[in-house]
């Protein structure tokens, strides 16, 4: 068995240019699955190498910073990846196929290394990762995708939908990101409808909310309710009746407008407001807000300049990084340090 860790080094800071590409077999599976246990899936499937026939003898890497960057709480980070490798593990999916339906799991095994054995690499960890192994909740995971669901995310060239990694960062509910990537898959009309009937075996929901008063409560509202928040399309929907029950759910979705530059100008804090800083600029205050208190909880670092490094790439480039993190950096760097004062 070969666990080969395969992580794009820009993937940390670049993850609006990792994309998630899935047969639209998986699109359409059914399964249920935990936010967490999604993240894991879909970093590691952002990190299959696109257009190439691959093996399932790889493993993908997927570390406490991508966690971070998907919305996770840096707090929490470590304790959330490692019970979502362990649930993983368990997890079916059942796929149809023009032959018929298979049921199997999404992994053949999980690999977590363990601190000591990243300690005891700590150069191999930082060139492959661009993590820190001396952190002291270090989580490292490599995913192996099993046999037979591994043809359904690799070397696609029909039938397949495709999206952002970053398009559902932040988002908390798997629903949320379940119906994103239905929609996704109707990108070109902004319009699908879906039967109840399916959209529950999708969910792999079982006998779980058999009414549709409570479906539509806590699973349909609260996925258009946190989609219209925080990704980036705009949702509505209907449900629509055959006879006297509903049968049908009706979802129309578009890109959200962009901010105007009338918006920008009128949001002093906003990132976009804030000229390119100059290297000595990104210098001076990456090491001034390494250490402010307002922050401290973004750091997992052994020391302040290695904190300040990873602040610098955010002040240098914050569009590649998470636009929560990015706010709140950029709100430090307005109102706790006399940037403001110099331009």
């Amino acid at each position: 068995m070969i666990f080969l860790l395969i992580v794009n080094n820009e993937w940390l800071f670049e993850m609006s240019k990792s994309l998630v590409v899935k047969a639209n077999n998986i699109i359409e599976a059914s399964y249920q699955l935990t936010v967490n246990e999604q993240r894991l899936i879909l970093a590691a499937i952002s990190c299959i190498p696109k257009g190439e026939q691959v093996t399932d003898n790889t493993g993908y890497c997927v570390t406490r910073e991508s966690f971070i960057e998907l919305g996770v709480n840096p707090k929490t980070a470590s304790r959330e990846i490692k019970e979502a490798c362990d649930r993983l593990f368990s997890r079916v999916i059942t796929v149809s196929t023009e032959a018929g339906t298979f049921k199997t799991r999404w992994v053949q095994d999980i690999m977590r290394y363990n601190s000591d054995w990243a300690l005891a690499n700590p150069e191999l960890i930082q060139e492959l990762t661009g993590s820190d192994p001396y952190a002291e909740d270090y989580v490292l995971a490599a995913v192996r995708f099993s046999k037979s669901v591994l043809p359904f995310l690799s070397n696609l060239s029909a039938n397949f939908t495709q999206y952002f990694l970053q398009d559902i960062a932040g988002l908390s509910s798997a629903y949320s990101i379940r119906l994103y990537e239905l929609m996704m898959q109707f990108k070109s009309t902004g319009y699908r409808k879906i039967r109840l009937d399916e959209l529950r075996n999708m969910l792999d929901l079982n006998n779980k909310y058999p009414l549709t008063a409570d479906l539509k409560r806590w699973v349909i509202d609260t996925a258009i309710d946190e989609l219209n928040e925080k990704s980036p399309i705009t949702v509505s929907y209907n449900l629509l009746k055959t006879g006297r029950k509903f049968s049908h759910i009706e979802l129309k979705f578009k890109p959200k407008e962009k901010n105007s530059d009338k918006t920008l100008k009128t949001a002093p804090n906003s990132v976009e407001t804030i000229k390119p800083l100059t290297e000595p600029q990104i210098a001076k205050y990456s090491a001034i807000l390494s250490k402010l208190g307002s922050i401290s909880d973004l750091s997992n670092f052994p020391d302040y300049p290695t904190f300040a490094n990873w602040l610098g790439n955010i002040l240098r480039d914050p569009k590649n990084s998470n636009q929560e993190t990015v706010k709140r950096v950029f709100k430090a760097l307005r109102t706790e340090t006399d940037y403001n004062s110099k331009t």
